[in-house]
């Protein structure tokens, strides 16, 4: 799933895994054209070959997590909301088969760290956007949609 900041055009990617590690890929409005290694590596990692991959030419994910915190990357949305202003630049993704959801923040230098926010019991297979800013998970297996809210 990729999605654009409703404010800045920046594009957020979520880029599904093979068989250990999620990524979230990030490209600045205006840029374009960078390579953020798929096929060659899995997150920050070498994936084929299995070392020396990176020759210093590749995009790495600003963020990234194992296996051990879930299977399935669910690329979400930068948050633009009224209804959590303290979420204002959040980027909120997830996972399909934890259901966890993080909530992805830059910092002034331009890193990214990611803090989990909540563990849902939800199989999570898409964020939506209203016309508001508010954000929506869909749970595959519930056949639901939910709306985030803060709290």
């Amino acid at each position: 799933r990729i999605t654009f900041d409703r404010r800045t055009g920046d594009l957020f990617i979520g880029d599904v895994g093979q068989g250990s590690r999620e990524e979230i890929d990030f490209e600045s409005r205006g840029l374009s054209g960078r390579n953020y290694g798929w096929v060659r590596m899995e997150g920050s990692l070498c994936y084929r070959p299995s070392s020396g991959c990176n020759d210093g030419t590749l995009t790495l994910p600003v963020l990234e997590y194992d296996h051990s915190l879930g299977c399935s990357v669910t690329g979400g949305y930068r948050y633009r909301g009224r209804s959590a202003p303290g979420f204002d630049g959040v980027y909120f993704f997830g996972d399909y088969c934890s259901g966890r959801i993080w909530g992805g923040v830059q910092d002034g230098a331009g890193g990214w760290s990611a803090t989990q926010l909540v563990d849902t019991p939800h199989n999570i297979s898409s964020f939506g956007e209203d016309n508001a800013g508010e954000l929506y998970l869909c749970d595959m297996a519930a056949g639901a949609v939910y709306r985030i809210v803060a709290g």
